[in-house]
């Protein structure tokens, strides 16, 4: 077929698409970032992974993209609650502690996990256990992940577990009922940074913020 034939051909379906207000979400389905991210997979699956179906964090698409290029695999890494993201965690770092405190979802992860993620399962108890278990480590972690429940008081004891250099990745950092949390890192040395936008399986905007200190491992 010629050229000029497809283009006679194209023509009228582009017409119709056009009238029909869907040629835009033709063209996103064809090719863009929401294909090379893998966000229609994501949305269809109702799960956070890749345009090659690898699991991949709930969080804003800038926030994984800065973070793969400056995480390494001499990390090690905190995270409070577990899920696709803990899976994305133990392919490019040395090692992952993760803490969850649903049971169920616990089990189905623990079938998951590989041999570098140490995965605990907590009951939630606000200012209790779960949010203490990453104070049983000293300036252990590169990074800290609060992504879970009572995130005030794991955001403080994380404060002892992180290494000098540590930064913290606080997911949904739009939500202002978490307004303590950001203040009491901050009061603490952190600055801040948002990173917002599209998101695996969601359609409405997402943020996640990284608080880091001078001279830290993400070199921001």
């Amino acid at each position: 077929m010629t050229r000029d034939m497809e283009n006679f051909i194209k023509a009228p379906a582009v017409f119709v698409l056009k009238a029909l207000g869907i040629y835009a979400y033709c063209s996103l389905r064809r090719s863009g970032l929401l294909v090379d991210t893998g966000w229609f997979k994501s949305f269809k699956a109702g799960e956070p992974i890749d345009n090659q179906g690898n699991p991949i964090p709930w969080m804003s698409y800038s926030a994984i993209s800065f973070l793969e290029g400056r995480i390494n695999g001499n990390m090690s890494v905190f995270e409070y609650g577990c899920g696709y993201s803990t899976l994305w965690w133990a392919k490019r770092v040395k090692n992952i502690v993760s803490c969850e405190h649903e049971r169920s979802w616990y089990e189905k992860m623990m079938k998951l996990i590989p041999v570098n993620v140490a995965l605990y399962y907590i009951d939630l108890e606000y200012g209790g256990a779960y949010s203490k278990k990453v104070s049983e480590y000293k300036e252990r972690f590169d990074i800290i992940v609060i992504d879970g429940r009572d995130r005030l008081n794991c955001a403080r004891n994380g404060l002892a577990a992180v290494k000098p250099d540590g930064v913290f990745i606080w997911d949904d950092s739009g939500r202002d009922d978490y307004a303590e949390g950001y203040a009491h890192l901050r009061n603490h040395g952190y600055k801040r940074i948002d990173f917002e936008g599209v998101a695996p399986v969601r359609v409405d905007r997402k943020s996640t913020a990284i608080f880091y200190r001078d001279n830290n491992c993400l070199g921001i």
